[in-house]
C-alpha cells in the first residue's frame, strides 16, 4: 500500500512542479574512478537546461546517465535514482532501447547514417513500429525535417545521402532524426562545437524552437551559448554539481565562489 502512495506522490510532485527529469544522489564510477558525486537535480519540461563546467568535470557523463548510454561502458556503474515523468529509468523492467527512443540524443560531431536523408529520419520510426504504412512514415519524415528546420533545403533530394550535406545541415538532420521517435527529452552533447558561426546560430535558433515541445538538456563549453539558449544552468566541477538555477542568476549573481571563478575565467 505504501508503495502505491509513494508512486502517486512522485507523480503528483512531477505534475505540480513541471519536473521532467528528477535525479537524486546520483554517483557514477568508472572502475575505481568516482566520476560523478552525489548529484541531485530537477530538470523542467519545455525548458533548455545547460550543463557547463571545465573539461572532465562530469557534465557529459551525467548527461549520458539520462538515456543510459553509460550502460554500454563495461566498467561503468551508476548508483542513485533518475526518473523521467516519475518513472525510474534504471528499473530492471525498463528496456534501454525503448528508453532511448524516448530520450533523443544529438552528439558533438554530426553523425548521419550512411543512408539517404529520408532513411536517416525514417530509421527510428521503422524499428520502433511508429508507422503503419508508407504514407504515415512519409508524414513522420516530413514533420521531423520541418521540426529540424531543414525540410525546405532537402525536400527535393530526400534520396540523396545524408553524408553529402554540409556540417550544419548534417547536425540539423541528426536533430530531425532524434525527434522522429517523438521523444520526451532531447539531450545534446556540445551540438555546435564542430560547426561554423552561421550553422551554430541556426542550431541555436532551432533549440529555442524545440523547447516549446521538449525538455532540452545541452552540454556546452561555451558560456555565451549557455547564456543565449538556456533558461536554467547547472555548473559542474570535479564531478560535483556545484550550483543550479536560473541562467541569468548563475551568470550575474552566482552563490558559490567556484561558479564565479569559472564564469570570470579564473578556473577552467
Amino acid at each position: 500500500m505504501s508503495k502505491m502512495l509513494d508512486v502517486t506522490t512522485v507523480e503528483r510532485d512531477v505534475a505540480v512542479n513541471n519536473v521532467k527529469i528528477s535525479a537524486k544522489d546520483v554517483q557514477v564510477f568508472y572502475g575505481d574512478n568516482h566520476a560523478i558525486k552525489d548529484v541531485t537535480v530537477e530538470i523542467e519540461d519545455k525548458t533548455v537546461t545547460a550543463f557547463i563546467g571545465p573539461s572532465g568535470c562530469g557534465k557529459s557523463t551525467f548527461l549520458r546517465c539520462i538515456n543510459r548510454m553509460n550502460d554500454t561502458i563495461e566498467v561503468c556503474r551508476v548508483v542513485g535514482d533518475i526518473r523521467i515523468d516519475g518513472e525510474n529509468i534504471y528499473d530492471p523492467k525498463i528496456d534501454p532501447v525503448q528508453l532511448r527512443a524516448k530520450v533523443g540524443m544529438v552528439f558533438q560531431k554530426p553523425n548521419p547514417f550512411p543512408k539517404s536523408i529520408y532513411d536517416n529520419v525514417a530509421y527510428g520510426p521503422r524499428i520502433h513500429g511508429l508507422a503503419r504504412n508508407k504514407a504515415e512514415l512519409d508524414e513522420i519524415v516530413e514533420r521531423s525535417l520541418r521540426s529540424g528546420a531543414i525540410w525546405d533545403e532537402v525536400k527535393d533530394r530526400l534520396q540523396a545521402p545524408g553524408t553529402g550535406l554540409s556540417g550544419g545541415q548534417q547536425q540539423r538532420l541528426c536533430i530531425a532524426r532524434a525527434i522522429a521517435t517523438e521523444p520526451k527529452v532531447l539531450l545534446m552533447d556540445e551540438p555546435c562545437s564542430a560547426l561554423d558561426p552561421i550553422a551554430t546560430a541556426q542550431v541555436e535558433e532551432l533549440i529555442d524552437e524545440l523547447r516549446k515541445s521538449y525538455s532540452v538538456v545541452i552540454v556546452t563549453h561555451s558560456m555565451q551559448q549557455a547564456a543565449r539558449v538556456s533558461q536554467k544552468t547547472a555548473f559542474f566541477h570535479l564531478g560535483s554539481l556545484v550550483e543550479f538555477g536560473e541562467t541569468s542568476k548563475i551568470f550575474t549573481n552566482p552563490i558559490d565562489p567556484r561558479t564565479e571563478s569559472y564564469i570570470t575565467g579564473r578556473i577552467g
